[in-house]
């Protein structure tokens, strides 16, 4: 039998944290406003909804934390950050809650641009 390659569905995180939103927590809607009025959420923006929506339970973060998955352009944009502040390693995981060994990896996986500050 043949497989196919399936693309890869991403959930419509719009739909769910509007509706989460409208149904659970209708007081935080203002807050969210901005960022749902995007065309498309990029996996930061989720974060960050999701931290205005549940807080920052510090239990949960380290639990919740081993399933983040990163696009490439969220990738990128935690790199330039990186760049644009000229901010070590170290100092870009504890920002984004990352390991140093995470961002590593990405800075190698994504170029020498990174590295070298071009």
């Amino acid at each position: 039998m043949d497989r196919k390659v399936q693309e890869r569905v991403k959930p419509d995180y719009k739909r769910i944290y509007s509706d989460l939103i409208e149904l659970k927590h209708p007081e935080k809607k203002e807050k969210c406003k901005k960022i749902l009025s995007k065309e498309q959420l990029s996996s930061i923006d989720i974060i960050r909804i999701n931290a205005i929506i549940f807080g920052n339970n510090t239990k949960n973060i380290s639990l919740n934390q081993r399933h983040r998955s990163y696009d490439d352009e969220t990738v990128q944009k935690i790199l330039d950050y990186q760049k644009n502040n000229k901010l070590s390693n170290n100092q870009v995981a504890k920002h984004f809650k990352l390991s140093r060994n995470t961002v590593t990896k990405w800075k190698k996986i994504y170029g020498l641009k990174y590295l070298k500050g071009e």
